[in-house]
């Protein structure tokens, strides 16, 4: 784990370290499989990165099993992307979950309409499930994740129209 600070060395090692905020970046890396993870505010600077080869082999599993099912529902689902709609995105990184438990009925399916503050899915971070709701009533044009699938913060999950 490292520690930065903007404006050189000087002042990174007069800088007050909040432990508590750099071991929350590091429990999120854990939960998230991430490798790295920077956040800023003002003039302070923290990037929390492992090196873990473990990490390294265990992120490609789940990326190069998204891809192979990702084609397979864009390709039917890219004539919706043209029709516009409200993309709902992530506010932040976790892992996102379809349904309310495992094997339960998902919260929504393309072309089911939702009404303002439905929940459209969860994103799991740092053990705490975050529900992601409908900001207006519309349609479900399109999904843009799977479930258990990381996703990033700001990333478009869901598109309605």
């Amino acid at each position: 784990m490292a520690e930065t600070g903007k404006g050189g060395a000087d002042k990174g090692a007069s800088m007050r370290v909040d432990t508590a905020l750099v071991r929350e970046l590091a429990e999120m890396l854990t939960a998230n499989d991430l490798n790295e993870i920077e956040v800023e505010d003002g003039d302070r600077k923290i990037k929390v990165r492992r090196d873990a080869p473990t990490a390294v082999v265990a992120a490609p599993a789940p990326a190069a099993a998204a891809p192979a099912a990702a084609p397979a529902a864009a390709a039917p689902a890219a004539p919706q992307e043209d029709v516009g709609g409200d993309p709902v995105k992530s506010p932040m990184v976790g892992t996102a979950f379809m349904s309310p438990e495992p094997g339960a009925k998902p919260f929504v399916a393309v072309g089911q309409a939702v009404k303002a503050g439905d929940t459209l899915l969860i994103v799991e971070a740092m053990k705490v499930m975050n529900p992601i709701v409908a900001p207006k009533a519309g349609t479900v044009k399109k999904i843009n994740v799977a479930d258990g699938q990381p996703v990033e913060f700001d990333q478009t999950l869901v598109v309605l129209g």
